[in-house]
């Protein structure tokens, strides 16, 4: 039997009820792994749960808070690691076939520091192959779907890190993204994402300044918490920040609204359609913003074309992952191979220019917005969750247009603040008509992301879409 009273605490608040022993962890933990019996045959969010491993380790933390130990902040909070990030001695498939039965020896070094400050793992969360689509399909595990309607796709690529937070399988979830993967699914499962900045959480042997981890929850303060837990430089990335001394949990928990905020908005970045669902909710969100304070003026920028830019900066990626892929025997999502086949023709030149002139124009249309702006808010996805359409990752046409590449268009709006090495995030701004979330994205200036979790939290104070939850 789930205990209701428990499964929608956030891990804020988890962490003061467990210091007035008023709950404890290993309640906490019991309620989330018996979410995970009661939800997870229709959502398909786990690829291993860690059932024994947890009450063990939630028993130790009751033991250590009777004691009245002086503990971490998220010391036995229960959390979900996405399948793409290393736990020394826990299953880790990355989506594939391949490492059905793979067993890292190392931690990533997130969750090294995540385990650390406590948090208990409930287990591993689906991911497609490697990450390497938008939508949470996987040969090795099948498809996951949104808590809100489970027949529709939750994103990708942290599509059951996403998913499991909404349903209450934990308050934490640990994702990654490398042009949308957290926040996309954040907005088709109504939850909060973060990708923060460049280097702000390191990752061992980091070639690849535009991908992050980053957390997944249903609430502002425990994202911050999260990034309290994992930011800091570390000598195996060299991209990684040095350490700001800034509280991120503090400016959450800030009190005030937006009063002064300058919010630049756009609605599609002039680069597509949008569902008019999704434009309904927004455009009601700048309300919103404005009610509680801010300065909402439109705006336009100007970026590539963000089907162009995917295959000329992620396309050779996807060859040498499909070249690996087919020497295994495993075999390859239509999706992929099309990425793959766009890919093998590019000039040389081409590709350079978008992992270096491009990305600075990309960076400097953003710098243009932040000239007059605080932060840029945006729909996080142009559409609302759809029917699943496997590895296609979106709808072939959005209010009455075709589209050209569904998967690449999912991720139209996330894809560049990733390339402008930008922090962003993703938080519920409203519902469909059909009862389906839509995200709001956020961006704010390099480096800037207690900014951004502060105009987050503010807004997330003023409106009530958290305190929803999907019938399961």
């Amino acid at each position: 039997m789930v205990d209701d009273r428990i499964l929608w605490l956030s891990a804020d608040e988890l962490g003061r009820l467990y210091r007035s022993r008023d709950v404890s962890p290993v309640e906490a933990v019991d309620a989330a792994l018996a979410r995970i019996e009661q939800v997870d045959g229709v959502l398909n969010t786990m690829v291993t749960v860690t059932a024994d491993t947890a009450r063990e380790q939630a028993r130790e933390a009751e033991r250590r808070f009777a004691a009245r130990d002086d503990l971490p902040p998220l010391y036995g909070v229960p959390i979900t690691v996405k399948d793409l990030t290393d736990t020394a001695g826990v299953r880790t498939t990355y989506g594939c076939v391949a490492y059905r039965d793979h067993v890292p020896s190392e931690d990533a070094l997130a969750w090294a520091r995540l385990k650390a400050a406590g948090t208990i793992l409930l287990g591993k969360t689906t991911t497609p192959e490697f990450g390497l689509l938008g939508v949470t399909e996987s040969k090795l595990t099948g498809t996951t779907g949104t808590p809100w309607d489970p027949a529709r796709a939750a994103g990708g690529s942290s599509g059951g890190a996403a998913a499991a937070t909404v349903a209450g399988i934990g308050p934490l979830a640990w994702g990654s993204d490398g042009g949308g993967s957290i926040r996309v699914p954040a907005s088709l499962c109504g939850a909060v994402g973060i990708k923060p900045s460049v280097g702000r959480i390191p990752h061992a042997g980091n070639t690849d300044p535009d991908t992050t981890e980053g957390p997944l929850t249903r609430r502002v303060v425990d994202a911050a918490l999260l990034l309290d837990a994992t930011v800091g430089p570390h000598p195996r990335d060299r991209f990684a920040l040095p350490a700001t001394g800034e509280c991120y949990a503090e400016v959450a928990r800030a009190e005030g609204d937006l009063t002064g905020v300058r919010v630049a908005a756009s609605v599609d970045f002039g680069l597509g359609p949008v569902d008019p669902e999704t434009r309904k909710v927004f455009t009601a969100a700048l309300d919103d913003l404005r009610a509680a304070g801010a300065v909402v003026e439109e705006t336009a920028i100007e970026l590539p074309d963000p089907l162009e830019y995917f295959i000329d900066y992620w396309g050779p990626e996807y060859v040498m992952v499909a070249d690996e892929m087919r020497a295994q025997g495993l075999e390859i999502w239509p999706l992929i191979e099309d990425i793959v086949a766009r890919a093998r023709s590019l000039p040389a030149a081409r590709v350079s220019s978008a992992l270096r002139e491009t990305k600075t124009r990309i960076y400097e249309a953003y710098a243009g917005v932040f000239e007059h702006a605080d932060v840029l808010v945006c729909p996080t996805t142009p559409v609302p969750a759809f029917p699943h359409v496997g590895d296609t990752g979106g709808p072939a046409r959005v209010d009455g247009h075709d589209v050209p590449h569904p998967g690449i268009n999912l991720h139209r709006m996330t894809e560049s603040p990733s390339h402008a090495g930008l922090p962003a995030m993703s938080l519920p701004c409203g519902f469909t008509a059909e009862g389906l979330p839509v995200g709001l994205q956020i961006v704010a200036p390099l480096y800037a992301d207690a900014r951004m979790v502060s105009v987050a939290a503010r807004y997330e104070r003023a409106t009530d879409w958290w305190k929803r939850h999907p019938e399961l």
